[in-house]
Order: structure tokens, then sequence, then C-alpha cells
């Protein structure tokens, strides 16, 4: 295993000084390499507490750029980041936070064609994302390498901690979440919120997960879930199973390599659903063309940013009030990006409207190109 330089020695002393962690547990650090899918909430707090404890190597996949909402519970990130991309400025802020430290950046999506690809040379992969697909899509991929994944998801005041680890003996998230909810049943973190502190704790659990298997020290979360409950500060503990007809870890898996995972979790959006852009959208209201415009986002979204003179129905509400909708009249629908609108369109069309068109991109995208005093969150 790698030595320890002075500066290294100096550095992790409170390590050292720990008779069940010491050099050695310091040395399985320095050799491991970790992958963190996500470098946003959870992604911001595992990143700087590994790179602090001394890992030898993270892998950060993520796309994105640092946007302004990022800020209240990103910590990877302050005011002078907005507009760069995210890994960049993640690499920078890292390799502060420790210089011994290698930083490998995946500037992409997590997708089932590059996942084997990016995930075989790491120990251990940890899920930092909020979405179902790539929560799936980082378990089975976990389960075909033989490698831990530590999950950890968020929503509102509530979080979750697990390690799924087939490999050793333990269920995979499959496991415990077989099939996903229905669309729209779950809010992500944009549509539902989280409290800024909430990431922080969760990651820095996940973090802590971690360390655990990597130098051996402790009982990690295998085959138990983690529930904190922020409000009433609140800590319970779940048992898992395996489960033997599991079809990625079971006795006889029938998911052997990756599968469309978009449409697995009900992501897919509608065919045949007519859209129009913002560019279009905007062009109808200059030219003062008649129109309904419906907003099908929630109302705590509804009340943080709107476009005006749009009527706010939520998804999970159109069908039951339809007669709200004029029949007579083009039926222009929005959401925050552009798929729960889909939706909303392909509903709507089932139940006779004609004349009912999808505005893609959303609010987000009206927020971007038309109007930037929106708040774009």
């Amino acid at each position: 295993m790698s030595d320890l330089t002075p500066d290294e020695l100096q550095r992790y002393a409170r390590h050292l000084a720990m008779p069940e962690f010491g050099l050695a547990g310091q040395r399985k650090l320095k050799a491991a390499k970790v992958l963190c899918i996500g470098a946003g909430g959870l992604g911001s707090p595992i990143t700087m507490y590994l790179a602090a404890a001394g890992v030898g190597c993270l892998g950060l996949v993520d796309p994105d750029v640092v946007e302004v909402s990022n800020l209240q519970r990103q910590l990877l990130f302050g005011q002078s980041d907005i507009g760069r991309p995210k890994l960049e400025a993640a690499r920078d802020r890292l390799m502060d936070i420790n210089p011994h430290l290698e930083v490998r950046l995946h500037r992409e999506m997590f997708t089932a064609a590059n996942a084997r690809e990016i995930a075989a040379d790491y120990d251990v992969i940890i899920d930092g994302t909020d979405n179902f697909p790539t929560r799936y899509l980082s378990n089975d991929t976990a389960v075909w390498l033989g490698k831990p994944n530590v999950y950890g998801s968020i929503l509102r005041f509530e979080g979750q901690v697990a390690v799924f680890a087939p490999h050793l003996d333990a269920p995979c998230y499959r496991c415990m979440s077989p099939a996903p909810p229905k669309p729209g049943l779950v809010p992500s973190c944009a549509e539902g919120g989280v409290l800024g502190v909430l990431p922080g704790l969760v990651g820095t659990l996940q973090a802590l997960e971690a360390i655990k298997l990597i130098t051996g020290i402790g009982q990690p979360l295998l085959g138990r879930l983690l529930h904190v409950d922020t409000l009433s500060l609140r800590f319970r503990t779940f048992n898992l199973r395996s489960d033997p007809d599991c079809p990625v870890c079971g006795d006889h898996p029938t998911i052997t390599e990756p599968i469309d995972y978009q449409g697995f979790c009900g992501m897919t959006p509608p065919p045949n659903v007519p859209t129009l852009t913002v560019q279009q959208l905007h062009e109808k209201r200059q030219k003062g063309e008649d129109h309904f415009l419906l907003d099908v986002r929630e109302p705590d979204e509804y009340a943080t940013a709107r476009i005006e003179g749009s009527t706010l129905i939520p998804l999970g509400e159109v069908a039951s009030r339809s007669a709200e909708i004029p029949r007579d009249r083009t039926v222009l629908v929005h959401c925050r990006s552009g798929m729960r609108s889909a939706k909303a369109v392909a509903a709507l069309q089932e139940q006779g409207f004609t004349d009912v068109w999808n505005v893609a991109g959303g609010i987000l995208a009206w927020a971007r190109e038309i109007d930037p005093s929106v708040p774009a969150a």
C-alpha cells in the first residue's frame, strides 16, 4: 500500500491517534478509489469529507453547471462559481481541501451506455443522485461489478442511507424497491424542496459508510436502512432482506445488462404529444393570440415562480378538473421542464381535447430564454 508522506502523517494525525483506525486504516484510505455519482446536495459533503479524510482518488460524475439555486445546500460551490461547470469548481475546492487527492472528472450523464466503463476502476460507488432511473442504474452496475453501493436519498425534511452489496451477503436496492413509484407520486427535490442542512447530514453519513467499508472498521449499514426525520430529530433503522427472486441479485437473475431505465421508471415522454417552444409561446403572447396557459406544477412551485396569466391545476388533478379547462380555445401546458406537462397533454387528449400543446422545456426554458426575471430553480 502507498506510504504516507510527512505532510500526510501530520494532516491525518487525529486518525492515526485512534488504535482502531491508525496507520493501517489511513493507508487503506489512500489506496482507495471512490466514485460519487452527482456533485450536488449529497455529493458536496460526500466528496469534501472523503477528500479531507484522505481517500486517494475521487471520481465525480455530473454534467451540470453551478446555478444560484444550488448554493442553499451545495457547499462545494460559492457565488463566484455560478455558471461554471460543477466538476471544475468541485475539483478546485477538493484540491484546496487536500492537495494529495487525485480527482477524476466525468462530465457526462451516468447512463446505461457508459455506467460500466465509468465505474469499473473504482472500489466503492456512492449514489448522490435525486432520480429513480439513476438509482436503479447505479445499483445494477454495482451488483454486476461486485462493488458496494452507498445509497442516500433526501426530500423535504427526511433522508435515508443504506449500503447495498450482494457480494457482501447484503441486499441490493431492487430487493428493497422492486419497482419504482408511479411517475409524479414522489416529487424530486426541485419539485418538493429540501431543507438545506439535510443533504449535509445524509451525505456525511454516506461518506462515513464509505470510510467504514474501505477501512474495515465498525459495522456498515449492510442489510439495514437508516431513516432520519430532521423535524423530530428521530433516527430509525429498518432491517432489509435479500430477495431470492430479485431480477438482478437473486438466485436466477433476469436483468444482466443495462435496460431502458427511463422507461422502467415511467419517465419516457408520451408519444405523439404536440409540442411548441417557449419562443413560439412568447410570439403568441406578443401577437395577442387567444390561448389558455395551463401550469401543472405544484402550488409551492407556482408560488415561487410563474408565467403571468397562467392557470394552476397540478398534474394529479388535471383529469378530475378537466371541466375547468376550455375546449374551445388553444390549450398550452407547461411545467418545470416539460415532462409533467407532456403527461398532462396526453391525459387531456384521452378526454377528447384536440387543440392542446406541450411547452417544451417548461418554465426553466422560459426563464432562461425569454424572461430572466422569472426565478429558475
